[in-house]
């Protein structure tokens, strides 16, 4: 009994080139329901135009809660589920990435 290797090319078994340290926070733009209650200040959440609470957006269309100088969440250890579940370098984060042209790669 004889096992074929096959050589996979290098890019499709790399760690993915996305981290926090080069992410320009793309996700940060996106609407964000909130779900459950994870203690969001008051101060950053808004009604939706169907009256369901979405994170506060400013007029630049970025999250409220995000630090405009180092991109970083302001409320991280209360930020919302979904922000939670966008994880760094999913499929989500890399759709979003390559949809806004930061591709590190």
């Amino acid at each position: 009994m004889s096992i074929n290797i096959v050589e996979l090319p290098s890019d499709t078994h790399s760690p993915s080139n996305i981290t926090c340290s080069n992410c320009r926070a793309c996700c940060c733009r996106l609407e964000v329901m909130l779900i459950t209650d994870t203690g969001v200040p008051k101060e950053l959440i808004e009604k939706d135009q169907w009256g369901g609470e979405i994170m506060k957006r400013l007029d630049d269309g970025w999250c409220a809660a995000v630090d405009r100088d180092t991109l970083m969440c302001t409320i991280y250890e209360n930020r919302p589920w979904i922000c939670r579940e966008f994880e760094m370098a999913s499929y989500e984060c890399e759709t979003e990435r390559k949809d806004n042209e930061i591709d590190p790669r």
